[in-house]
């Protein structure tokens, strides 16, 4: 595990609540009929919300339908410049991504890489037990550092998939579990939303069933809280001798530096997830929640709606309609 920082969020363009925009309609005309499309198997969803298919015959009419009533009705923005705004802030994220790697490999403390190699591989339980007692600010920012993925991986699976760049989130949040948010930023970069719809029966499916599931979240919020309070019980000595290791290690500030990254994006993508969930009215007040460290996304997963209930929620409006 690695890597960590701290600076103000950022707010990608594809944020899914963003000023309302300016619409024309144009319609074409074509020579025949347009297809009606029926309600129950094309959901009216507005933009970053999850659309839930019913089975594969009808995800394939759906698309079939959808690409049908694209032809039929183009909708073009009018002068608000959104796609040089979505433009400018992906390329800052990445100017950000690229400085922080630069000043990683090339500007950060490194003046102890003997004992960060010791650190890591007592960390990893690579080494016998020798007498040295590691910090125990150290330890549980290991760990916790262990748990960031899992907790990035329930916000961004399935509802921060990517359906028009066509980017697939799962290698980042892969790669995150060696690289923290030194490898998840590439993707935040990349994404574009709405999620793309998912199959009912996917819902019941690896990961997403364990991802979904509130005994996960119980127990990586417990595993949290333990590791917070284990760093907060170490005393004022731990604490300085910690503080000393950032300004002396390499591995440590780059490791501090990723859990603050992790900590300033979990609000965005909080508030992404409760969007897609169409949970706006009676979840919105946990996205200020998202902004304490860990603990604030990790209670988000535990207390949001499940995607099963929000195939309910879709029938139901189906009906209604």
């Amino acid at each position: 595990m690695l890597l960590l920082h701290s600076f103000d969020p950022i707010l990608s363009c594809n944020y899914p609540s963003l000023a309302t925009k300016q619409t024309q309609i144009h319609k074409t005309h074509f020579p025949f009929r347009p297809r009606i499309l029926n309600p129950q198997k094309f959901p009216v969803v507005t933009r970053g919300e999850l659309q839930i298919r019913r089975d594969s015959a009808e995800s394939s009419n759906s698309e079939t339908q959808i690409e049908e009533s694209e032809d039929e009705i183009k909708v073009s923005t009018i002068g608000d410049g959104t796609i040089w705004s979505d433009w400018i802030t992906s390329g800052l994220v990445f100017g950000i991504w690229a400085g922080l790697i630069y000043y990683v490999f090339k500007l950060a403390p490194n003046q102890t890489p003997y004992r960060d190699m010791y650190f890591l591989q007592k960390l990893l339980n690579l080494r016998a037990d020798d007498g040295f007692k590691m910090n125990e600010v150290l330890v549980s920012l290991w760990y916790i550092m262990g748990l960031w993925p899992l907790i990035y991986s329930m916000l961004l699976l399935p509802t921060g998939r990517s359906s028009k760049s066509k980017i697939p989130v799962w290698p980042f949040v892969l790669l995150s579990f060696i690289g923290g948010a030194y490898a998840l930023i590439p993707y935040f970069v990349l994404w574009k939303p709405p999620p793309p719809p998912i199959d009912e029966d996917e819902i019941t499916k690896l990961p997403l069933n364990i991802l979904e599931s509130r005994i996960t979240a119980a127990i990586t919020l417990a595993a949290g809280l333990g590791l917070i309070g284990y760093a907060a019980l170490a005393g004022g000595d731990s604490w300085k001798e910690f503080f000393q290791y950032f300004r002396e290690s390499k591995f440590i500030h780059a490791t501090c530096i990723d859990f603050c990254l992790l900590s300033t994006f979990a609000p965005f993508w909080v508030y992404n997830d409760i969007t897609a969930r169409r949970w706006t009215n009676k979840g919105s007040w946990l996205v200020p929640v998202a902004l304490v460290p860990f603990l604030g996304p990790a209670l988000y997963i535990l207390l949001r709606p499940s995607l099963s209930s929000l195939l309910t929620r879709s029938e139901s409006v189906s009906e209604e309609t």
